[in-house]
């Protein structure tokens, strides 16, 4: 694989990432409603997701 190949896999998850962990938060919002439970284990997935984007951001800057 070329550097600018791995450079655009990271960048690619990392938005991913980033944008799902938007997505957890806005919908464990709504969830709360009807679950408390579930929407603080979403909230838990979110922050898991950003820790994850933060090791990828971590291998893109080891490249």
């Amino acid at each position: 694989m070329e550097r600018h190949e791995a450079e655009h896999l990271l960048k690619h998850w990392i938005e991913h990432n980033e944008s799902h962990s938007r997505s957890f938060r806005d919908r464990a919002k709504q969830i709360n409603d009807i679950s408390p439970e579930a929407a603080k284990a979403i909230e838990e997935a979110a922050s898991l997701m950003d820790r994850c984007t933060e090791c990828l951001k971590r291998a893109m800057d080891a490249l």
